[in-house]
């Protein structure tokens, strides 16, 4: 850590050291306040603020260290929740006026652990609504920024929780990811994103699981180390399990380019292809797959599931027009035609995935591609239209990152070297399922030599 660097600054795992020799948590918390204060007006990310709470758990934190009994590794650390997690005694609005004024009284079983673990709770961050969009905009907050340029959009849907965390105002953030919406922010910011498997962080009472058991939590942090910190506390005691795995001696690697023809962005291709070629070099055994159409199924897959999730949940809401943004809406529709049959047809197509994913993973202990398509867009526009010269739908730049969802596999974005001024650009590696252990393992064994170490201090944007 520079010693000129600002406390906001410090990564999870460098405020732990620093509580161990005498820094005081509350100098922290009165630090990242005095720098959310400053920050947060320009990219909107934390849309509730508990700087109240965040002061007395940070004064109770500065209590066990100073007898030397700190609650965890996160003891003391600052994060934020993503508004579609609750948090006891927060506001929880999943990004929509149906929960404009929800209040919740108990915490989610991941949050209640950082709570006890000691971590200080900030707030909570935006979300487009109801967490179903590639970019983070509301009728209740509106537009979050993306730090490297507060014109362009961070993704989404952790969009707040990315701008929180690669512009200072936390260290980490709990997020969700049901379709990529960990990963692709967190390419798009130069961030660490980890959606683990299925099943791996378990959740308790919450919103309803429109994408059923495609939705998991997940840390957003700025290194991998921070990522194992905060598994270790949300996982607990199935993280320590996996990552008891040894990780095979030579790993190999399977590399795509692209999904079937979908078109790439050419600066996003060119810096994946230059980690690919560092890769070899440092010995990796890393195979290009090339057309790579495994995955084309689940275009027809993902509409089904999202769509009727909608229509299912506005069911529970009667009055629920005007309520809702068009889009939103519009999905509503598209659901309310689709019938059982569509939803089995579309399971058996996951089943039939899982099969060919299961066949590929079996030579392979790793599949690397982009983790986005396309590079950050204008922050008001819901996805970018073309990509490459090629016209795109709504999903366009996401083709890469659903696919770990639908299979329940674990998936890790982590950020490349680039070139200086140039915006931040995310390699996305997927394990077999339950090698969580092994994937991030390998993340920070090459964290430093093929991805970008250090999340900068100052952001253009910020």
């Amino acid at each position: 850590m520079d010693d000129r660097a600002p406390l906001w600054a410090m990564s999870a795992c460098e405020f732990v050291r620093a509580f161990a020799d005498g820094l005081s948590p509350r100098a922290v918390i009165e630090a990242t306040l005095s720098h959310i204060a400053a920050t947060n007006p320009r990219l909107n990310a934390i849309v509730t603020l508990d700087a109240a709470g965040a002061l007395a758990a940070a004064d109770a934190s500065a209590r066990r260290w100073r007898d030397g009994r700190p609650a965890s590794a996160l003891d003391g650390v600052p994060i934020t929740v993503k508004d579609n997690i609750l948090v006891a005694g927060l506001r929880a609005t999943w990004g929509s006026k149906l929960y404009r004024d929800f209040v919740p009284d108990e915490d989610e079983l991941p949050v209640r652990r950082l709570r006890e673990a000691g971590a200080i709770i900030l707030g909570k961050t935006n979300v487009p609504e109801l967490t179903l969009h590639g970019y983070t905009d509301n009728a209740l907050f509106g537009t979050t920024g993306n730090p490297w340029d507060p014109a362009l959009t961070p993704g989404g849907s952790s969009g707040g929780a990315v701008a929180a965390v690669a512009s200072g105002m936390c260290t980490l953030a709990l997020a969700t990811d049901g379709g990529g919406s960990i990963r692709r922010p967190a390419a798009h910011t130069g961030l660490v994103g980890f959606k683990p498997s299925r099943d791996t962080v378990a959740r308790g009472k919450g919103f309803p699981a429109i994408l059923g058991e495609f939705e998991v939590i997940g840390p957003i942090a700025r290194c991998a180390e921070d990522v194992l910190a905060a598994m270790d506390v949300i996982a607990a005691p199935a993280w320590s399990r996996l990552m008891a795995e040894p990780l095979t001696p030579r790993s190999r690697v399977a590399y795509v380019s692209t999904f079937g023809r979908a078109p790439v962005d050419p600066f996003i291709r060119d810096v994946i292809e230059g980690t690919i070629a560092r890769a070899r070099a440092l010995g990796l055994d890393v195979e290009t797959l090339s057309p790579f159409t495994l995955a084309d199924p689940l275009d027809a897959v993902w509409p089904v599931v999202s769509q009727t999730g909608v229509a299912w949940l506005l069911d529970r809401h009667p009055g629920w027009q005007g309520q809702v943004g068009s889009a939103i809406a519009e999905m509503e529709a598209a659901g309310r035609r689709l019938t059982a049959r569509d939803y089995l047809d579309a399971l058996d197509q996951v089943a039939a995935l899982r099969r060919s994913f299961d066949a590929l993973f079996a030579q392979y202990d790793f599949l690397i591609t982009p983790s986005a398509a396309a590079m950050p867009w204008p922050a008001t526009e819901s996805h970018p239209a073309v990509i490459d010269g090629q016209s795109v739908g709504p999903r366009g730049h996401a083709v890469f990152t659903a696919i770990a969802n639908a299979l329940g596999l674990p998936a890790i974005s982590l950020p490349c070297i680039i070139p200086d001024g140039a915006l931040p650009v995310g390699l996305q590696v997927i394990a077999g399922s339950g090698h969580d252990g092994w994937l991030m393992k390998f993340a920070r064994e090459y964290e430093g030599r093929l991805f970008a170490h250090r999340w900068p201090n100052v952001l253009p944007g910020v």
